[in-house]
């Protein structure tokens, strides 16, 4: 596991794992997010697939972000696709507790200063909605998605709970040289 590419809804714990993983694996950790805003704004599609592109030709990476547009260049070069699967009611009481988190100036991130009470809950694209939104239109592509990219025979791992993920890092944890060893395959989770 050198090439590691992790997807899911907001608040399911991508950030928290990929930089886990990275040191682990002593491998970089690249958040999609933050090669997409940049202070001139968002990269045009074209320049967000290069760079994105660019990240994976490399023999070893950790990427977190839910971008199914770059599946190709970032999923499918993957030797471990992670796709944190969470239910929503759980997805939304996270992105809740996080968001009340960052109003209360507890956190210093560019996302956390880029919040407003109206964001966060009461706008028509408030965090809370889209993630609804998303959740209920997208997961359908998703699964069809991650089925291609298994077939690619990328070893997907799909985590429904943060119960699986503490699982699955325990078993990560205690085969070191198998989780390093770029030709090792995993029994996939669901």
């Amino acid at each position: 596991m050198r090439r590691v590419a992790l997807f899911g809804a907001p608040a399911t714990g991508k950030t928290t794992l990929a930089r886990q993983l990275s040191a682990e694996l002593r491998e970089p950790h690249t958040d999609l997010d933050d090669l997409l805003l940049t202070p001139q704004g968002p990269l045009p599609l074209e320049e967000f697939r290069r760079q994105a592109a660019a990240i994976s030709a490399t023999d070893g990476w950790i990427v977190e972000g839910n971008f199914s547009k770059l599946a190709d260049v970032v999923w499918h070069r993957a030797d471990t696709f992670i796709w944190l699967d969470f239910p929503l009611p759980l997805i939304l009481y996270r992105i809740t507790r996080r968001s009340l988190h960052q109003l209360a100036g507890r956190e210093d991130s560019p996302q956390a200063r880029r919040l407003t009470w109206s964001t966060a809950f009461f706008s028509r694209r408030s965090l809370l909605r889209t993630a609804i939104r998303k959740y209920r239109a997208n997961r359908p592509r998703y699964a069809r998605q991650v089925a291609e990219t298994t077939a690619l025979g990328v070893d997907v791992v799909r985590l429904r709970s943060p119960r699986q993920v503490q699982r699955w890092r325990q078993r990560t944890a205690t085969a070191p040289e198998q989780s390093r060893s770029p030709t090792a395959r995993r029994k996939r989770t669901t």
